[in-house]
């Protein structure tokens, strides 16, 4: 296992720790999952995401590149704004979903997932046929998320960037706790606000210590993995490898919406086919009606007991304290309301089909 720059950090502080996508992560902390996740909900909580992926893409070919392999259309970006997307095979499967900075008048940079970071680098280094400035900085960059009503409150004392004035998506590049060239950016994982920050890796440690003086007074705590994906959960977003994949395409995720049809990109003319005439799966969001949890790979039946669909993330929602999760069902289900049945150790429990997301966002 490859590990974090944080990871004696993570040890000190009773960390149980697990491989994650290759690296080894903290899962939780002593306090635990739902209080970690009560955390970054109503006050504020730093997360280790150092084993994401980073590549700069530059130069006077750097646009064309990133119009090709992504399905948003990356030419609406201005300079300081952060796009959500994907990248797609032929066949219009996810390869990945990623976020396209835009760093500069000709310098991008995509953040992708940790289990996808030699694939995806491969992807574009295959794909660079012009010529592009290419990099992949995975290793020499850090990568926090500071996320929560306070977390705008406690980074506000390491910088003197205007932290208020930085939309939803938006980022800036500046001087943080002494640090020149932080990318600061309102984006996150979690649905309670926040910042993700990029650092240079050998000053990890420093900035992580700082974050935690500054955020003292609000009750500032490490989080997990296991609490980042019940955030992730009740906000309806994906998981790369459980809720999407390279088998599965943008409209059956309900991704639709990140995929224009303004410019070609790969795997163009089987996505507007789906787009034409629909797709046989989609995406649900789902929350049991009785004490039962949905887990990935649990079989969903409707009323008949045919099964229909399965789970691909499933929780017990610390916010809701009911089970949710994500699944893939026939199309003719994917409406709101819609009675399902999950089989869970042999036994049907009822669930309905709920309008995402199942807790309502604080970013504004």
């Amino acid at each position: 296992m490859k590990e974090s720059v944080l990871t004696p950090v993570h040890q000190h502080l009773g960390a149980k720790m697990a491989s994650f996508a290759g690296y080894n992560m903290p899962i939780q902390y002593s306090t635990g999952i739902n209080a970690e996740h009560d955390t970054v909900r109503n006050e504020v909580g730093v997360f280790d995401v150092c084993h994401m992926g980073e590549f700069i893409i530059q130069g006077a070919e750097a646009l064309e590149l990133i119009q090709k392999l992504t399905t948003n259309d990356a030419s609406a970006l201005a300079i300081g704004q952060v796009q959500y997307s994907c990248m797609t095979n032929e066949e219009g499967g996810i390869i990945d979903d990623i976020l396209v900075y835009r760093l500069g008048e000709e310098k991008y940079m995509l953040v992708v997932n940790a289990s996808n970071i030699e694939k995806d680098w491969n992807w574009v280094v295959a794909h660079n046929l012009n010529g592009a400035e290419l990099a992949n900085i995975s290793e020499s960059t850090s990568l926090f998320s500071v996320q929560g009503p306070y977390a705008i409150d406690t980074l506000q004392k390491l910088t003197s960037v205007s932290l208020k004035d930085i939309p939803y998506y938006h980022f800036k590049i500046g001087m943080m706790y002494g640090i020149p060239d932080v990318i600061i950016s309102n984006t996150g994982y979690t649905g309670a606000g926040g910042f993700e920050i990029y650092l240079p890796r050998n000053l990890s440690v420093e900035l992580w210590d700082a974050i935690f003086s500054a955020g003292r007074n609000y009750r500032i705590r490490p989080i997990g993995l296991g609490a980042r994906d019940t955030l992730r959960l009740e906000m309806g977003y994906c998981l790369y490898g459980n809720d999407i994949d390279d088998m599965t395409t943008p409209f059956e995720a309900g991704l639709g919406w990140i995929t224009k049809f303004s410019k070609d990109f790969t795997g163009w003319r089987v996505l507007q086919e789906q787009r034409n005439k629909g797709t046989k799966l989609a995406l649900v969001g789902i929350m049991m009606e009785d004490n039962g949890i949905p887990r990935h790979g649990y079989r969903i039946m409707n009323s008949e007991h045919e099964t229909v669909g399965i789970i691909t993330s499933g929780t017990q929602s610390p916010t809701l304290k009911t089970g949710i999760g994500l699944g893939y069902v026939h199309t003719g289900l994917k409406a709101p309301g819609t009675p399902l049945l999950i089989e869970i150790r042999n036994q049907f429990h009822k669930a309905t089909v709920c309008r995402l997301p199942f807790v309502q966002s604080k970013v504004k």
